[in-house]
């Protein structure tokens, strides 16, 4: 029979498997707009991002999976706060999913668009895409640690600086978005600058995904004192 530590270290364990794999998924991003500006193999690595996105969706449901079939006896005591959270965890998941499926569909865009790569326009973008790679690697951290507070009754985890990490980062994103499609607007040697707009929300969006996915954290957390995300603002005026 499974006990609650089973569950819990399953639910941890298959997190984090899915985490690395979303890891690869995005960190592949920059590679790819970097060779389709040079015209290397970008084709190639399309196709990987694609191999990688469609990985994740079986382990995410593999994960939803072990969340949604578990009965009381198998969660346990030690994982009330899953148990109390089923949903919006649920829903977590799903979200996160997400930022795989938009990595893909972001450079399928990019081929079937085929915007001119030598630009300022096109160098936000890139930026963009290595901001975005900087939250995906500091979310992988965040929600391993918040898992691992829901999982375990005995601990406490505190999120605030990955959080706020990726908030600002999100923000840069949104002033390279900015710069992006106004430069593509201003500059009349720009054939197609609606293709620069199109692509440039498409990047924010990935970015405004990963911030969502701490927004969710936030909720779930607040009814549960065994995870920080937010910081203690009397400890600001200390």
């Amino acid at each position: 029979m499974p006990t609650d530590a089973d569950f819990g270290e399953r639910l941890e364990s298959q997190t984090a498997a899915y985490l690395d794999r979303i890891d690869d998924c995005v960190a592949l991003l920059p590679r790819a707009l970097d060779e389709y500006a040079s015209d290397g193999p970008y084709r190639e690595t399309v196709d990987e991002i694609a191999a990688i996105e469609s990985e994740c969706d079986g382990l995410v449901r593999e994960i939803t999976g072990t969340i949604t079939n578990a009965g009381p006896d198998d969660i346990g005591l030690l994982n009330t706060r899953i148990n109390f959270n089923e949903s919006a965890l649920l829903d977590f998941y799903k979200e996160l999913d997400v930022v795989a499926n938009h990595t893909e569909r972001i450079v399928r865009e990019v081929v079937m668009m085929r915007p001119d790569a030598d630009g300022d326009s096109f160098r936000d973008m890139r930026e963009m895409a290595g901001r975005i790679v900087e939250m995906v690697t500091v979310l992988g951290d965040v929600v391993e640690g918040f898992v691992r507070g829901l999982a375990r009754s005995d601990t406490t985890e505190t999120l605030t600086e990955g959080i706020e990490a990726i908030r600002g980062l999100e923000s840069e994103c949104d002033e390279l978005r900015n710069d992006a499609i106004a430069t593509a607007f201003a500059d009349d040697a720009v054939d197609q600058p609606l293709v620069y707009r199109e692509l440039a929300i498409l990047l924010d969006e990935l970015a405004n995904t990963i911030e969502d996915l701490t927004d969710r954290m936030v909720v779930i957390a607040s009814k549960e004192p065994g995870i920080v995300t937010e910081a203690d603002p009397e400890a600001d005026g200390e």
